[in-house]
């Protein structure tokens, strides 16, 4: 495993994240807290010890599953959660509304610095520690000013509540206010091989002014591991159904493409999920790559991708077949 520093920070986190939104259960349809500490010990064990969480993944549920499970492991790990999205308090802009066998919750995006400041109190109680080594606005909050934002982070940071400042979901204009504001150590984006928006602008930002780049959903939801098909069937409460990426013609072209690079794959003697994971960790200015898993046997298939090691060759077969899937029209 390759631990890379993050931005201009002094916290080295694991090229490859735990992203535990999955074990939260929220919009995943349910989950098993057994198997999810489970998934989160392998995980450790096998080098990735960054783990990346949220305060509204299950409600507070993702967080507490995550205290559980590095319990006299705190020393190992780095703690990656996020603050900004209410379901306990309707202050703020509204962001949506989901419903789910916990019944309908409103989402408010609140930045406020008192917001901020209770927020970290309940996820450190939640998380069972007493620092959070990234702690990252979610998404950013428009009814709120980001200077009241880095004000609440200065703070915790000298409270030594937190190591390092992050953000999620900032677009270039942000990140530069932000950033003339106070350090910011990243920026946490969508990427992977089906959605590369960021490479227009916030990649070449982020990797021009040293901030470092943890992408999200580098297997597009688990659609790049080529198992899914256009019939595919979801549990209730699986919000994939739901998204572009997931519409049967969607699936059946991202199929197509995956049949592609699968050589690829074969001649590794990896998974299409391991090639992806090991592409994108790979990429100029990424530095690390978060993914989720429900149970200890997804933790140790995606950990296999750290240690593939892709040639100049594999990544021009690879971008070939790329260049040509984007050409096409994405319904």
């Amino acid at each position: 495993m390759q631990y890379r520093q993050l931005g201009k920070s002094n916290l080295n986190v694991s090229s490859l994240i735990f992203g535990a939104w999955a074990i939260g259960g929220w919009m995943w349809g349910g989950s098993n807290e057994k198997d999810a500490v489970e998934a989160i010990h392998a995980s450790i064990d096998g080098g990735a010890t960054s783990i990346d969480t949220a305060a509204v993944y299950g409600y507070g549920k993702s967080e507490e599953i995550v205290g559980k499970a590095i319990k006299g492991k705190r020393d190992k790990v780095q703690l990656l959660t996020k603050f900004g999205l209410r379901w306990d308090s309707t202050e703020g802009e509204h962001f949506f509304d989901w419903e789910d066998e916990e019944g309908e919750k409103n989402i408010y995006r609140n930045a406020r610095k008192a917001s901020i400041v209770k927020e970290c109190e309940d996820s450190l109680r939640r998380l069972q520690t007493d620092y959070i080594d990234l702690y990252q606005c979610h998404w950013r909050d428009p009814s709120s000013p980001l200077e009241e934002m880095m004000a609440a982070l200065e703070q915790l940071t000298k409270e030594g509540k937190i190591r390092a400042a992050g953000v999620s979901n900032f677009t270039v204009k942000d990140l530069e206010h932000a950033s003339k504001l106070g350090p910011i150590a990243s920026n946490q984006p969508p990427y992977s091989m089906v959605v590369r928006d960021i490479e227009k602008d916030v990649l070449p930002y982020c990797r021009e002014h040293g901030i470092g780049i943890i992408v999200y959903s580098p297997l597009q939801r688990g659609l790049l591991s080529g198992k899914f098909t256009p019939d595919s069937k979801f549990k209730p409460g699986d919000h994939r159904p739901n998204t572009k990426e997931f519409k049967p013609e969607n699936i059946k072209r991202t199929n197509a493409f995956l049949d592609k690079i699968k050589p690829v794959a074969d001649a590794h003697g990896t998974t299409l999920a391991q090639l992806v994971l090991a592409w994108t960790i790979a990429q100029p200015g990424v530095t690390a790559a978060i993914v989720g898993a429900r149970d200890a046997h997804q933790t140790k298939d995606n950990l296999k991708a750290s240690n593939l090691v892709l040639s100049k060759e594999d990544l021009a077969e690879i971008q070939k077949h790329l260049d040509a899937f984007h050409k096409m029209a994405v319904a």
